[in-house]
């Protein structure tokens, strides 16, 4: 099989030639450029540029180097802009280590050794602290309350960082020539490898509230004031379907993956019950999938995490047909468990080194026992992308995550089902 025929297999729920793997197709399964540089320092490599592509979470976009070595089977389309001289700048992460950022992110350095991303008009958007990884949310635009209408709701989202400080392809979505750029790239990478594609699409609605209105504001805003929350919602909608409709007709037929976000699960639990969900979300997130499912061939992907078990079962009725990141330290969400429950319904992109304890603070050894068990768990019949769960930060080593991909390799090899990417017996 092809690594496209691969991704697609499991998506299927049909077993693949051997697991296929996913390294930096999105921001919640990618490297961050700390880790990124350890790895090519490790390997030997000394060529190409560490891009710092998702600024937000200071992510690297993988070289071909990288992705061939590890045997990746998916990428973004986002990976196709910025392509040209000068696009990028040279800057020191807080370890350090080289990088580059794209040409328009330009943080101010704060006095303590930290940076500050400002808005156009000032506003104070993200903040980056001495020796953090990140940058953190500043601006609450609706902090205090909600707007009589929502006429003014793109502006405000345009001060969350999250939006201000997009990662590609939406860094490069200003010009009028988008939309033919972003098709024409598309179907180049199409043409030019056989790994499967992704688009990253946001479209988040239970986040968009936490965005605008901060965490505890919008949880309280659930119980107390429904009818706010359902008006925020229809507009966020309205929105998302114009985002999604651009979407589908330049890439809807070229793109193999869309991916939506929204972080609906706490460590111990969704952070409503299921019947706000059912009352409040899914509907809406129906609306978002049925769209796609119309009007493209695109597969739906939610990245949520925590604990969602709870809300699995109305998830995939509302369309999401792969789940990230699969966080199985959490409450329910035991691997076995969710095969067991779930797995002929929606697959698991993620799921497949335990990125909290072992991968950054257990031996190879270690690392490969737990990339073992947990193929073996989730990878029959299919249904199965291996990633980490989440992105691989800072802290771990380089030589595991070479045990990593060592393992996948090894342990990923899955029964030949398959002869020249057709199912036998079909």
């Amino acid at each position: 099989m092809n690594r496209r025929e691969r991704i697609l297999a499991a998506i299927a729920h049909r077993e693949p030639d051997r697991v296929p793997v996913d390294l930096g197709s999105t921001p919640s399964s990618g490297i961050s450029a700390i880790a990124y540089n350890r790895v090519k320092q490790h390997l030997g490599l000394r060529h190409g540029h560490t891009r710092v592509y998702d600024v937000v979470q200071q992510l690297a976009e993988p070289e071909e180097d990288i992705l061939d070595r590890y045997g990746i089977d998916v990428v973004d389309v986002g990976r196709t802009f910025h392509r040209e001289r000068g696009a990028w700048y040279d800057v020191n992460l807080f370890d350090g280590s080289r990088a580059e950022y794209p040409v328009w992110f330009r943080p101010t350095a704060t006095p303590e050794g930290g940076w500050i991303a400002l808005h156009a008009d000032g506003t104070a958007i993200a903040v980056q602290l001495k020796d953090m990884n990140f940058f953190d949310q500043t601006c609450f635009p609706w902090l205090d309350e909600y707007p009589a209408d929502f006429a003014g709701l793109p502006a405000a989202m345009g001060k969350v960082h999250w939006a201000a400080l997009a990662h590609s392809p939406w860094d490069a979505a200003g010009p009028r020539d988008f939309w033919s750029q972003l098709r024409a790239n598309a179907i180049r990478l199409r043409a030019s490898t056989d790994r499967a594609i992704m688009v990253v699409v946001g479209c988040n609605l239970f986040e968009w509230g936490t965005f605008l209105r901060r965490m505890d504001n919008f949880l309280m805003d659930l119980l107390t004031e429904p009818e706010q929350v359902e008006r925020l919602l229809d507009a966020l909608v309205e929105i998302h379907l114009e985002t999604l409709r651009k979407v589908c007709a330049a890439v809807g037929d070229v793109v193999d993956v869309c991916r939506f976000g929204d972080d609906l699960g706490t460590e111990t639990g969704p952070f409503m019950a299921p019947a706000t969900y059912c009352t409040l979300f899914k509907p809406r997130h129906t609306v978002l999938c049925d769209f796609v499912h119309r009007h493209s061939s695109m597969h739906t992907f939610l990245h949520s995490c925590g604990s969602i078990y709870a809300l699995l079962p109305d998830l995939i009725e509302a369309g999401f047909e792969i789940i990230n990141p699969v966080q199985t330290a959490c409450r329910d969400m035991d691997p076995a468990r969710l095969k067991a429950s779930f797995g002929k319904d929606i697959t698991f992109w993620g799921g497949g080194c335990d990125t909290r304890s072992v991968l950054n603070h257990g031996t190879p050894a270690q690392v490969r026992d737990d990339v073992r068990r947990r193929i073996e768990i989730l990878a029959p019949g299919g249904g199965f992308v291996f990633n980490t769960i989440h992105n691989i930060l800072p802290d771990v080593p380089p030589e595991n995550i070479e045990a990593m991909f060592e393992a996948v390799a090894e342990y990923g090899v899955l029964t030949p089902a398959f002869a020249d990417g057709v199912p036998t017996g079909s």
